[in-house]
């Protein structure tokens, strides 16, 4: 079987991917990855075959404009990023149906905010499959979506953006919503590309350890990764005697001033080896960086700024695992007395201990090869035609 993996430029989208790829492989079948051109070597480093179906180009160029009058219930930022992601798959529709023509894909696996992927399978009978990461249903991505590849949809004939066949859900049951009451359950298993394992992450230490990490996107595109604020939340953090560990690109920590005795280490981290030697994580409410905390079994103090982050913020406070600290209030301070609770309520820690046994029990990305190979023959073949 050849199975076509699709996602947006956006290294939160593509790495919850990659262990699906590499169960898939490690089966004997064979996986592409396609994003666009500069993202190319991104997923190379995580060691899978990849290629361009498109131009570089970065979402946050994508982003601008106020949404359109809105119907009630939906937000106005999720639509924005929608609408810039629905241009990006604007932009790669024409290399994805190109690759999909040569490659002859049996199955095609898009991330749930790319949306070329889909329209390719449609057109050409491939039966495809949504990996859906966040707790939030984003209603507002189809919508602008829809909006926005109209005349691709007209072009195709396909009315309206296309159902996938499976979805594929890595949140545990018990946090989700009642749109993914159906969903496949599969197991977040982190993917950190080429990130090195520092050789001192294992030794014994005598005072708590706190990680702090934005995600990729949000250092680059928002006041809260500037050097200024992580300074002084740096110094805030330094006053519980806690040892820290900022995980962030190199690029972005080259930028920022000397930093106090306090920091471990400010660079790329694998968090899913990291997380597990920590007592409590600074995060952005990030899927990657939630559902490696959960998985770890580690406390969490949540910031959410942007999309889905809200929700997968809210359904971790709800579940016992987090401090919430919306935007308006997140002040290095907040922060800090955030992090001084959990390191002092041992509730949350019992809490999380438990969400990642429930984690523990969910399908390993493996258990979806047998789902894959038990799609509808009469699809794929239509696709090979």
């Amino acid at each position: 079987m050849r199975v076509l993996f699709t996602t947006a430029p956006l290294a939160g989208h593509l790495f919850p991917l990659v262990p699906l790829a590499w169960a898939l492989r490690a089966a004997g079948h064979d996986v592409l990855v396609t994003t666009r051109e500069n993202f190319v070597p991104a997923a190379l480093r995580s060691g899978l075959p990849a290629a361009a179906c498109g131009p570089a180009a970065e979402f946050t160029d994508l982003v601008d404009g106020e949404p359109p009058p809105l119907p009630d219930g939906m937000i106005g930022q999720r639509y924005v990023h929608g609408r810039a992601l629905a241009r990006m798959a604007s932009g790669s529709l024409a290399g994805v149906g190109k690759l999909a023509r040569s490659w002859r894909p049996d199955l095609i696996v898009s991330e749930r905010a790319e949306f070329a992927g889909p329209l390719t399978a449609t057109a050409l009978g491939i039966p495809w499959v949504q990996h859906h990461w966040s707790v939030s249903d984003l209603r507002e991505y189809r919508y602008a979506a829809a909006m926005e590849l109209a005349p691709e949809l007209e072009r195709l004939g396909i009315c309206g953006l296309p159902e996938p066949v499976r979805i594929l859900d890595p949140w545990p049951t018990c946090l989700r919503r009642a749109h993914a009451a159906d969903h496949h359950g599969v197991r977040h298993v982190a993917a950190h590309g080429d990130a090195a394992l520092p050789d001192w992450l294992f030794e014994r230490r005598g005072r708590p350890r706190i990680c702090v990490t934005l995600g990729t996107l949000l250092p680059r595109y928002g006041a809260t990764g500037t050097p200024g604020y992580m300074m002084d939340l740096v110094d805030e953090l330094a006053g519980l005697d806690a040892e820290l560990l900022i995980a962030v690109d190199d690029d972005i920590a080259a930028r920022w001033p000397r930093l106090p005795s306090a920091v471990r280490h400010a660079g790329r981290l694998p968090l899913a080896d990291v997380l597990p030697t920590c007592d409590a994580v600074v995060t952005h409410g990030g899927q990657g960086t939630a559902l490696t905390a959960v998985a770890a079994g580690r406390p969490q103090v949540v910031m959410p700024h942007l999309d889905d982050q809200f929700d997968n913020a809210e359904a971790l406070s709800a579940a016992g695992v987090a401090v919430l600290v919306p935007p308006s209030r997140a002040t290095p301070g907040t922060v800090s007395a955030g992090c001084a609770e959990l390191l002092g309520n041992p509730a949350y820690t019992k809490a999380a201990t438990r969400l990642a046994e429930d984690v523990a029990l969910m399908p390993a990305p493996s258990a979806a090869v047998a789902l894959f190979e038990r799609l509808p023959t009469a699809a794929r073949t239509a696709g090979g035609a």
